[in-house]
């Protein structure tokens, strides 16, 4: 209730609580709030030694697939590393920059939202949970993807690359990401949403949660609507994603489905108390969030 009445002092138009915990969600859907269910993808870390306990848990098949992809990426002719805060030189800052422009002009077709002036204060203030995995040829940086260190996990955050290689985008991001996690013995790499192509790679749809506050009731009743519809459809794509695992059939993890009532639909939930609204008019808060690895 306490952020109900601060956005309506503030004249704040909504409130978005995002990637909270299963937890917090429900309670706040208790509390009247919007509930949304997203996806993204996960590898989790069975108590894997190396790389190659993790491909004993998958299908023959994949097992294969991985380990060309892996010798091809290697005999390409880059120097591939895995580089920790001070290790990231202020010449890595300015060829991730161009990676950054690369990847958001092939995707978007618009202009970079992040400054050349960003990453390396990005880097100066989080050091070493900063953790860039680059390719190198003829000593310089020709592709890389930036993730950041939590305690328990591993988050991709960016990639780009001005040259064109055969599984070079797999490498840099999805298996050298395992292959620190297994030796940091962190529980999960999270690699975002979107690109059901890490699924093969062993990273398994995993649910998350946000939820919302909207102030006026017409709008508010839209989205609402909208999410009931959503829910039911987004935990049957995972359950349709979960069945092209790469794992052994024994090995196989499913996303765990939200019960039933765990969700407040819309219908059922009472109108926000007209002394929680703004009086007069809202303006928009923001909300950045961005995966393009």
């Amino acid at each position: 209730q306490g952020l109900v009445q601060v956005c309506g002092q503030l004249e704040l138009s909504s409130v978005h609580v995002t990637f909270c915990e299963a937890a917090e969600w429900e309670a706040l859907g208790e509390a009247g709030w919007l509930q949304r269910i997203g996806t993204q993808f996960h590898w989790h870390n069975q108590g894997y030694a190396t790389f190659e306990d993790f491909l004993g848990a998958l299908s023959s098949r994949k097992r294969k697939a991985i380990r060309r992809e892996r010798r091809d990426a290697a005999a390409s002719g880059f120097v591939l590393k895995t580089l920790r805060g001070h290790e990231i030189t202020p010449k890595h800052w300015k060829a991730f920059h161009r990676f950054y422009k690369s990847t958001t002009d092939k995707k978007w077709g618009r202009s970079a939202y992040l400054t050349s002036r960003f990453w390396p204060l990005m880097g100066e203030a989080l050091g070493d949970r900063v953790v860039l995995m680059v390719a190198e040829q003829d000593g310089e940086p020709v592709a890389g993807a930036l993730n950041l260190l939590g305690t328990e996990a591993l988050y991709g955050r960016n990639w780009g690359s001005i040259v064109d290689a055969p599984f070079l985008h797999f490498e840099l991001c999805y298996y050298r990401a395992i292959d620190f996690a297994i030796e940091h013995k962190l529980p999960r790499v999270e690699a975002g949403a979107q690109g059901e192509h890490k699924i093969q790679r062993g990273y398994l749809p995993s649910p998350t949660y946000s939820a919302h506050w909207i102030a006026h009731p017409g709008l508010r009743r839209a989205v609402g609507d909208f999410l009931d519809r959503e829910r039911p459809a987004m935990l049957r794509e995972m359950e349709a994603l979960a069945t092209l695992s790469p794992f052994k059939q024994a090995a196989r993890r499913r996303p765990s489905a939200v019960p039933p009532g765990r969700v407040r639909r819309t219908s059922s939930v009472a109108a926000h108390p007209a002394s929680a609204r703004p009086a007069s008019r809202t303006r928009p808060g923001r909300h950045w969030r961005g995966y393009t690895a």
